[in-house]
């Protein structure tokens, strides 16, 4: 049993146990462990990034059931403080609060959770129309590769 000194911060969960606890917490927490975990980031060290209260950043990443979502200056602070998109902490804050997004999604194909595909649409309107052509092309390179992966197997 590891003990830590007074006002230390623990660090997030590793991988293992934050699989485990997937299922019992909400989108928003989701997202900021999530980044916590890739970018090795204190909840210090996102509040500093985003000009927000520590206590904020953990009150949010460690609460359950939000009965409200945070008010719009705090979504952006976190947006900061995380480096993702302002849209995706919005999407993730409104789900925590009861509120959810349906896109469609072609038969067969479950996408709830993906927090990659989620990523890249909020992304999406952030970048300049080169970038996006870019993306775009990117995608439907890949997209032919599958294709063609499928016609050869």
């Amino acid at each position: 049993m590891a003990t830590h000194a007074a006002g230390e911060e623990q660090a997030p969960r590793p991988p293992s146990a934050a699989a485990a606890l997937e299922h019992d917490i909400n989108p928003l927490q989701r997202l900021i462990q999530q980044r916590l975990r890739e970018r090795a980031w204190s909840y210090g060290e996102v509040a500093r990034r985003g000009g927000l209260p520590r206590s904020t950043v953990y009150t949010l990443a460690t609460t359950r059931n939000l009965a409200r979502p945070p008010r719009p200056t705090t979504i952006d602070g976190l947006a900061k403080g995380l480096e993702v998109p302002v849209s995706a902490v919005r999407a993730a804050a409104a789900e925590s609060t009861g509120l959810h997004y349906y896109d469609e999604v072609p038969a067969g194909q479950e996408h709830r959770g993906d927090q990659d595909r989620d990523l890249l649409i909020a992304s999406i309107d952030e970048l300049t129309p080169e970038d996006r052509r870019h993306v775009a092309a990117l995608v439907e390179s890949l997209r032919n590769k599958a294709t063609q992966e499928r016609a050869d197997g």
